[in-house]
């Protein structure tokens, strides 16, 4: 994985970040590649997986925050 390729996608939402692992995954399961292209395919995997795990956690905070202020409403 080169820089260019994380600030990429550093800049991806969840649906692309997740549509892309699934296609990254796939490649994957059929096979056939050689192992630097597997071992490169596999780190941009990962990114994607944490770039989806960031705006999961996001998500997460922001309910937890709405919840939160809802309770110190009431």
């Amino acid at each position: 994985m080169t820089e260019s390729d994380l600030t990429e996608i550093a800049a991806f939402g969840y649906e692309r970040a997740r549509d892309e692992l699934v296609n990254v995954v796939k490649m994957l399961e059929q096979g056939g590649l050689d192992l630097d292209d597997s071992l490169s395919l596999w780190e941009r995997g990962e990114a994607l997986a944490n770039r989806c795990e960031e705006h999961l956690a996001g998500a997460r905070k922001r309910v937890e925050d709405a919840l939160s202020h809802r309770t110190t409403e009431n």
